[in-house]
């Protein structure tokens, strides 16, 4: 595993990233391969149902076609351990969540003006920063828009103050996305805007799987 700590799941404690036990609650240290979701051990280089390597630091996964991936390649290591620990526990539970969805106003005009390579770059790049927001506060990704993302705070991870962190990684997604736009702006030319709206209510969470596919019923 790399020099970066390890977070326990269950008390985040960070622990050294070869510790099998976490050294302040006790509890074991679950790992996941980032490609098919097989559990493996801390100390593991290669996942022994897929062999893909897992001694790449967490968080450089690439982002490019979210849209055609699972969960578990974009949803940080230590969200991923505790998500499926407790599946079990939260299937078929009722909670009150809150929605986040995010996107970038009118980005299809500003698609045109612009070259095929050029949109990709920076759609990939204001999404990774609106993942990066929701990631923060513990929300997870449940679906890409085309040049936007729909997250949920409260489920799969329960949270007491699940509205709140919704409304905290907003207030974070528009600064980091206005500072975004400051930037790219005199080098392209465009003037990029991105809309965030907020919405709570209640749901039914449904299986979740390996790879962290998740079916809700509002």
């Amino acid at each position: 595993m790399n020099s970066s700590k390890t977070k326990c799941p269950n008390c985040q404690h960070e622990n050294k990233s070869t510790a099998i036990f976490c050294s302040n609650c006790g509890d074991k240290l679950e790992r996941v391969c980032p490609a098919c979701g097989t559990q493996v051990e801390v100390t593991d280089h290669f996942c022994s149902h897929c062999a893909t390597p897992l001694d790449a630091p967490v968080g450089t996964t690439q982002h490019s076609n979210q849209e055609n991936s699972s969960p578990l390649s974009y949803t940080p290591d230590h969200l991923a351990r505790r998500i499926l620990k407790k599946r079990t526990l939260i299937e078929g539970e009722r909670r009150t969540i809150t929605v986040l969805f995010a996107d970038a106003k009118g980005f299809t005009p500003i698609s045109e003006s612009l070259g095929e390579e050029t949109i990709y770059d920076l759609s990939k790049e204001f999404i990774e920063l609106m993942m990066d927001s929701v990631h923060q506060y513990e929300g997870t990704i449940n679906q890409f828009r085309g040049d936007g993302i729909l997250a949920l705070f409260g489920a799969p991870i329960a949270h007491e103050d699940a509205a709140r962190r919704a409304v905290a990684a907003a207030l974070e997604m528009q600064n980091t996305l206005k500072e975004y736009a400051t930037k790219i702006k005199p080098k392209h030319g465009i003037d990029l805007q991105f809309r965030i709206g907020l919405n709570t209510g209640p749901v039914v969470v449904g299986k979740v799987h390996d790879n962290l596919e998740m079916d809700y019923t509002a």
